[in-house]
């Protein structure tokens, strides 16, 4: 398989983990959250420390081989915080209570695992967090396939991450759908359909640095990949401190952030070394 397939591949494997985390609903005692605080902590220790180990350095690289060492860090540290802008602008497109990155309060999380919730209320919860989701799947779906082009093995630790990350959006879809509707069916196809944003985001991605740069068989201008992967760095810190961690928190009972959050890390070291 050509690099250019296998991160189209690695891509639309992260983003349908979404409809895993529908699977996970169904399976997963409602009142066990402890599930959903050590995987996002997980995954923010895994985006962390790829974020700032690999990605960042990688881009610095890049840079400063394509623009010199005067302008290139300037433009390492002003695309780094692009992607942070970035990311933060899709978040702040989102409502708040609608938006599925931002734990429920308490009383939401008693009123879905007890069942009480009106249907009407969540239905609506569900497709406004698919529609959330979609959204926010267009950057990290960048992410994973910018990483996989420019380094295979690079490219597979990432796209873990996000589907990791993935699973408990899937179950922010699904579990409203499911109780509004009492269909499975349909709690997994809106789950799924939210995850194929992360492929799509790439391929227009793609397409548009093509248009642009005119690169051949996906590669293109250091100066052009360096300011993406700290724009990509940028986004998967942001996706980490705003989303994920917090949430772990608010799911968890005990050290489970934390401990997630290490293992992460330690995965994700160990697997660099190991590739």
């Amino acid at each position: 398989m050509s690099t250019l397939g296998l991160a189209f591949l690695l891509t639309l494997l992260a983003g349908l983990a979404t409809g895993l985390g529908s699977l996970v609903a169904f399976l997963v005692r409602r009142d066990n959250l402890r599930f959903l605080a050590l995987a996002s902590g997980f995954s923010a220790g895994v985006m962390l420390y790829v974020s700032f180990v690999e990605i960042f350095a990688k881009g610095g690289e890049a840079l400063v081989a394509g623009l010199g060492a005067g302008r290139g860090p300037w433009v390492h540290v002003a695309a780094f915080f692009a992607g942070i802008a970035l990311t933060a602008l899709l978040d702040a497109l989102v409502p708040g209570p609608e938006n599925p990155h931002q734990p429920p309060a308490e009383e939401a999380r008693a009123a879905l695992r007890a069942g009480t919730a009106p249907p009407a209320h969540l239905w609506r919860t569900g497709v406004l967090a698919a529609l959330a989701i979609a959204l926010h799947n267009f950057p990290e779906g960048l992410a994973t396939f910018l990483a996989a082009l420019q380094d295979p093995a690079l490219g597979v630790a990432i796209a873990v991450a996000v589907a990791l990350h993935n699973i408990p959006e899937g179950i922010a879809v699904a579990v409203p759908i499911y109780y509004a509707t009492a269909s499975r069916r349909k709690a997994f196809l809106y789950s799924f359909l939210s995850g194929l944003a992360e492929p799509v985001g790439a391929g227009i991605a793609y397409l548009g640095l093509r248009l642009a740069f005119g690169g051949n068989a996906g590669f293109f201008p250091p100066a052009v990949m360096g300011a993406l992967f700290a724009g990509v760095a940028g986004i998967m810190v942001y996706v980490s401190l705003d989303e994920l961690l917090p949430a772990s928190r608010a799911y968890g009972r005990g050290h489970e952030s934390i401990l997630g959050l290490l293992g992460g890390m330690a995965v994700m070291a160990l697997t660099l070394l190991l590739l």
